[in-house]
């Protein structure tokens, strides 16, 4: 029966897992701890898409020592072949004893076949031990294995009043130090951040993870620009980060503007026109499931957030709101466009979380329909 000491060995392998977010895709954030006596001998992650899993990295950190040992798994043990050998084989061959893992894995070449394997082997098997936490994780990982989507959070931050910038467009800062940095640790554990293009004529922004100290990431960056009115100098494109930009247009884009970004660097996603004339939110993430891009952070701005509420296709909501009041009837608001009629059609979210960060207080919601 799983006890404490599993809650603790398990919730060091989920440590291990998180490292992995943003960069393992498409496959899950995986950690692996391997224990003796009370004591770990063994760690590891997944770290890169057809790299070793966590596994057999953990098993071969612990050595010798694995023989009777308890290894620990955020997720069911892959028991098929892919890129790599299938991770049942390592424990098995190692002589693990028991295998304890949080949530059951969805991949159909998988799902539910570890604890046979396992126990024809006469290796016990436990599974459920932190599977919320687990499944919560690679949240992303489970969507996209069901829906073929990416997990869209969008995150909004603005003044008590609602406020993103004040009425002449000056929005540095809204929120503080320690929000700013948390929002450059969510891009690292996303696959793609996304911006609207008032955004970046209006801030200019990179969209890295610069603030990020260690081991840094950017994810692809995403600039939805119905007519390509991106400038070719923008940062976003530039070489301040190592990662694609990626630019989404409709197919009234001018063909003149597209070769001047393809020329800077940029690489160009042309999609239907949906509601507005704007870009097809459900044909892009529709596209960027497709290429495996499984979390999408999107920033902003108000009318590219407006659409993607409408559109539906956001699954978790991010709020940050500083300690101060903008006014102004020309400041702009985190959602743009025509907005609702009647207060019975507003959209409705469960909040989930509030949480203080620095001075800013950020609340998290889903929408009402997937909570």
């Amino acid at each position: 029966m799983a006890g404490v000491h599993d809650q603790v060995f398990m919730r060091r392998a989920l440590e291990l897992a998180a490292r992995g977010l943003g960069r393992t895709s498409p496959n899950p954030a995986v950690g692996a701890v391997v224990v003796r006596e009370g004591q770990i001998v063994g760690e590891g992650r997944h770290r890169l898409a057809g790299e070793p899993h966590a596994e057999p990295l953990a098993l071969l950190n612990a050595g010798e020592q694995a023989q009777d040992a308890t290894i620990y798994v955020t997720l069911e043990p892959c028991s098929h072949w892919g890129r790599t050998p299938p991770c049942t084989q390592a424990i098995i061959e190692a002589g693990i004893s028991r295998v304890v893992y949080a949530c059951a894995d969805i991949d159909e070449r998988c799902a539910g076949r570890a604890d046979q394997v396992l126990g024809d082997a006469g290796i016990d098997v436990e599974s459920g031990v932190l599977a919320d936490e687990a499944t919560q994780l690679n949240e992303a990982y489970f969507k996209h294995k069901r829906t073929k989507l990416p997990f869209v959070t969008l995150k909004l931050a603005s003044s008590l009043d609602g406020k993103i910038a004040t009425r002449t467009g000056d929005s540095r800062w809204v929120t503080g130090k320690e929000a700013r940095e948390f929002v450059h640790e969510l891009r690292g554990r996303s696959d793609a951040v996304m911006v609207g293009i008032g955004t970046v004529l209006a801030d200019d922004p990179q969209l890295t993870t610069r603030d990020v100290s260690g081991d840094r990431r950017d994810a692809l960056r995403i600039v939805v620009d119905s007519l390509a009115r991106t400038p070719a100098d923008a940062r976003v494109i530039g070489p301040g980060s190592h990662e694609r930009c990626l630019i989404a247009v409709s197919e009234s884009a001018p063909e003149e503007r597209l070769a001047g970004l393809v020329l800077a660097g940029a690489e160009i996603m042309r999609l239907p026109a949906g509601p507005g004339g704007h870009v097809d939110l459900n044909a892009l993430t529709a596209e960027l499931g497709r290429r495996n891009v499984m979390s999408v952070l999107l920033e902003g701005g108000g009318t590219l957030a407006a659409g993607a509420v409408a559109a539906a296709v956001v699954d978790r909501y991010l709020f940050f709101y500083a300690p101060k009041l903008v006014g102004g009837h020309d400041a702009p608001t985190g959602l743009g466009g025509d907005g609702v009629e009647r207060m019975a059609d507003a959209w409705q979210v469960e909040i989930t979380g509030v949480e203080r960060i620095g001075a800013d207080i950020m609340i998290e919601g889903v929408p009402c329909s997937q909570g």
